[in-house]
């Protein structure tokens, strides 16, 4: 029988680790919206597929027993300030966060993503 199954907690190597998942996020943000230029009717599908890549990505870092929200929130960039927020509750000593930003003159994306252990 795998012991993984009874497991409260991860093992300190299984963590899932907000540095890794920011570069990851980093990469995707760059891959993804380098030399992009804003349009309104792009942005729904951009966010959607930057999401995908993003959990994916999660994914391949092989994070036993977690499970993964990621939000993208993209808009043109005017020089406006934005403020945005999030609530979650949550396990400190399993579950965390990472989230990183990218601009350009034409638009910037805010893009988060939660690993919630599942017990």
């Amino acid at each position: 029988m795998d012991s993984s199954l009874y497991a409260l907690e991860p093992g300190y190597n299984q963590k899932f680790k907000p540095s890794r998942a920011k570069e990851l996020i980093q990469v995707v943000l760059k891959n993804r919206l380098a030399n992009q230029v804003y349009h309104a009717d792009n942005t729904s599908s951009w966010a959607r597929e930057i999401s995908d890549d993003i959990k994916a990505k999660l994914k391949e870092e092989n994070w036993a027993r977690y499970k993964y929200v990621v939000q993208v929130f993209i808009a043109e960039q005017r020089g406006e300030g934005i403020r945005l927020a999030s609530r979650c509750f949550w396990d400190q000593n399993t579950d965390n966060y990472a989230h990183d930003i990218y601009s350009n003159e034409s638009l910037f994306c805010v893009a988060m993503a939660y690993g919630i252990y599942l017990y």
